[in-house]
């Protein structure tokens, strides 16, 4: 499965920014997509996910300003932003992960997309 992101950009801090994630198709019965990212000299973070059966989560410092959808005529999954900090500039990823047993974790996710540049201006 290839994926791919994009969407990143600069923006002004309050703002909002919506990025893509275009997937090619998965054949297994559960899986999910989620959105990561990583700050210059942090490591890499789970924000979101959806699976393919809609469920979604989202960790706490994004939960109220971010929504992750499923478009899958187009095999896309998309995260929209908004009320944007200047934290919150970061490489943005997404990653694919199997479902086993109903169980999933940040460490589920093994098959990764190239980024995309978020910056955000105070």
């Amino acid at each position: 499965v290839q994926l791919q992101a994009s969407g990143g950009g600069l923006v002004q801090a309050g703002g909002s920014l919506t990025l893509s994630c275009a997937h090619s198709r998965v054949t297994w019965d559960d899986y999910a997509i989620g959105w990561f990212r990583q700050a210059p000299g942090k490591g890499r973070e789970g924000l979101s996910y959806i699976t393919n059966r809609g469920n979604r989560y989202y960790v706490d410092s994004v939960k109220g300003r971010a929504t992750i959808s499923s478009d899958n005529a187009k095999n896309t999954i998309s995260i929209q932003m908004i009320g944007l900090k200047p934290e919150d500039t970061a490489v943005y990823y997404c990653a694919l992960a199997r479902i086993v047993d109903g169980s999933i974790a940040w460490s589920s996710f093994r098959t990764w997309g190239q980024g995309t540049l978020v910056t955000v201006s105070s």
